[in-house]
């Protein structure tokens, strides 16, 4: 096997949730531009322009990753259209940031709904298709370093918990399906300079801060999160499975 040929995804099928934007969008394009046919999930209809950016043959699925009825629906179609599915990449997620004190139970229920119960349903999904089509696959998480740790720049028990739960989830799943050649990875972003964060990289002396907890002294770009993603969905991570990097420039090693 040259080189190339350990990022290489010829042949492939992957679908992204969350690919409308952000990392998921960035994890479209570099997964398309590997050789992959992509199939983007999301809440609302991809933009044809957007389709175009990701490359030749992307397709876009209307779910909600917390309905199990859709979601399943958007996975079966692509299957139908591209005859199997070979890696799911988990994007999509929601923060709802407030003190644990203060923290409504449906705003508790919502990001759990989305993070951790539609990364479930979305991993046992993918990995029917994948079993049925007999030639295994590849599954890459989102987590966050907030899995990792209690603290921040602020109180966000939800999206810690659930963050934190992928990564098990993570684990168990890679032990679970392993003998069925799946294997089940996750990438664990520091802060990202994403949509999902705009109200906090609108704040300067909020980036001061993330800038100065980050031994690199900086916040990632969605590409290089990406490209953590591309190198656990391809050939070249053959013989790893149940672990979550982290592309947090060094804040976990502290």
């Amino acid at each position: 096997m040259s080189a190339a040929d350990f990022f290489s995804l010829s042949g492939r099928v992957a679908a992204v949730t969350g690919g409308g934007s952000g990392i998921g969008l960035a994890s479209a394009e570099a997964l398309a531009a590997a050789g992959a046919r992509v199939a983007v999930i999301d809440r609302a209809e991809v933009k044809a322009e957007t389709l175009a950016r990701i490359g030749a043959g992307a397709l876009s699925g209307v779910a909600d990753v917390a309905d199990a009825a859709s979601l399943e629906a958007a996975i079966a179609r692509i299957v139908e259209t591209c005859g199997t599915l070979d890696i799911l990449v988990n994007s999509a997620g929601t923060a709802i940031r407030r003190p644990a004190v203060e923290l409504a139970l449906a705003d508790w229920q919502k990001v759990v709904d989305v993070n951790m119960t539609g990364t479930f349903l979305a991993c046992r999904i993918a990995a029917r298709a994948m079993i049925a089509g007999g030639r295994g696959g590849a599954i890459v998480n989102v987590s966050s370093i907030m899995g990792f740790s209690g603290g921040g720049l602020y109180p966000n028990i939800s999206y810690q918990t659930t963050k934190g739960a992928i990564v098990n989830l993570t684990r168990a799943l890679a032990v679970e399906w392993a003998g069925e050649g799946i294997r089940v990875n996750a990438v664990a972003p520091t802060y990202v300079r994403t949509p999902f964060i705009a109200p906090l990289t609108a704040d300067p002396a909020l980036v001061e801060k993330i800038e100065a907890m980050t031994p690199m002294r900086r916040l990632a770009d969605p590409e290089e999160v990406a490209s953590a993603i591309l190198f656990l969905a391809g050939p070249g991570a053959s013989m790893i499975t149940g672990h979550t990097l982290p592309v947090d420039g060094g804040f976990l090693a502290q």
